[in-house]
């Protein structure tokens, strides 16, 4: 079997998802999820062949015991032999990092620096890191930065009009992240157009349960709706997006909330599950609105639509031609209701759907939703773990 293949490991707080993938073709060998990590419930997902399985993780249910867990199954399976280096998924490499890095212990002492600009994320990446250093000694690591493909925004971009000592100071500024995935999106785009990416520009819309809209212009990152932290742009599954930052000092100083309850509320109580009151989950916010006819769901729809139309709206000040929009993501890959709200507010820009099209571009299927006459807007399901196992195989033949 080839031995050219990557592991490549997402790791979160209490979860660690794989794919075995083939970095030439993107090819996944074999894929899985471990979560409900440091609980009794801890359990590991896999499936390989068409057949999936699931086991318990055992004690302490930490992600060194998920870790060793995949590797028995590597083991038993006779795939262990094909691995020739793990691609890491690191959510904030700041102004330092912005190509793939090959992880040493000065790469983990700055990740975890770092975390003081991704508590949420950063500590587990290099949670993930350590565990597969420790059951894959012989194998090269590599760390692949969210925030790397957004390194080229011009500095009108990404400086906040706070004082200037804040940023050079203590790194305040815009960094933006799903960067992996606006790239994958950028250059599939670029293939249907039969250009080079170089030659192209678009605007992205990453859709999840985090969102995050992207300029790209000449197939470079020119801006981005998230920014020092996840927290900022569009409003999100749990989190609120754009605020006044008026309302937190009311929120403190009038209604005695703590800092706390105010970074759980905007975090983890906002956006989608904030306005609706039923879910963070799209899904179940339009079923609501669609059997139940339910106003507050119908209301969390129209401002998530809305903020996205008006972000992307805003985007095209950063570009000086325009070859389409993308919708990605768990949302913008298989909503059509959302994608169809959000064309029918940019008009002026030239957007019309085709009802057929876009309610067919579901479930991971990629292809053209706009209709005749419109300004070009696709649906690409996005493939974050390709980029990752072929940007780790890139840089190893560049080492070597």
């Amino acid at each position: 079997m080839n031995n050219n293949f990557i592991l490549v490991l997402n790791c979160g707080s209490s979860s660690l998802k794989f794919s075995l993938i083939n970095p030439k073709n993107g090819a996944t060998l074999l894929s899985g999820l471990a979560e409900r990590l440091l609980s009794e419930q801890a359990i590991i997902k896999i499936k390989y062949n068409g057949e999936k399985e699931q086991h318990l993780i055992p004690v302490p249910f930490d992600h060194q015991s998920a870790v060793l867990c995949l590797v028995e199954h590597l083991k038993q399976l006779h795939l262990i032999d094909c691995i020739t280096a793990i691609g890491h998924r690191v959510v904030h490499g700041g102004e330092n990092y912005c190509q793939p890095t090959l992880i040493n212990d000065d790469v983990k002492t700055a990740i975890e620096k770092l975390a003081r600009l991704a508590p949420l994320h950063n500590p587990a990446n290099l949670t993930g890191i350590i565990a597969a250093e420790a059951a894959f000694p012989t194998l090269k690591q590599v760390a692949i930065f969210d925030t790397a493909f957004h390194q080229t925004m011009p500095e009108k971009a990404y400086i906040y009009g706070i004082p200037y000592a804040l940023y050079k100071q203590h790194g305040i500024r815009r960094y933006g992240f799903h960067g992996t995935s606006h790239y994958f999106v950028a250059q599939q785009a670029a293939n249907i157009l039969n250009k080079p990416l170089a030659q192209c520009s678009f605007i992205s819309a990453h859709l999840g349960n985090g969102c995050s809209i992207a300029a790209i212009k000449d197939g470079k990152s020119v801006d981005t709706s998230l920014g020092m932290t996840p927290l900022e742009g569009v409003m999100m599954g749990t989190r609120s997006g754009d605020i006044d930052p008026g309302i937190i000092f009311h929120l403190i100083n009038q209604l005695n909330y703590s800092v706390q309850d105010v970074d759980n509320m905007l975090n983890k109580q906002s956006g989608l599950l904030g306005v609706s009151g039923i879910s963070n989950d799209c899904r179940t916010i339009e079923t609501a609105y669609i059997e139940d006819h339910n106003v507050r769901a119908a209301l969390a729809l129209e401002v998530f639509c809305y903020r996205i139309a008006k972000a992307i709206a805003s985007f095209t000040a950063s570009l000086t031609v325009l070859d389409g929009i993308i919708f990605t993501g768990g949302i913008g890959e298989n909503s059509d209701i959302i994608r169809e709200k959000i064309l029918a507010q940019l008009s002026l820009l030239n957007f019309t759907v085709d009802d057929e099209a876009n309610l067919a571009m579901r479930f991971g299927k990629s292809g053209l939703i706009s209709s005749e006459g419109s300004r070009s807007a696709w649906v690409i399901a996005t493939n974050e773990e390709w980029v990752i196992a072929e940007q780790t195989f890139q840089l190893l033949n560049q080492e070597s």
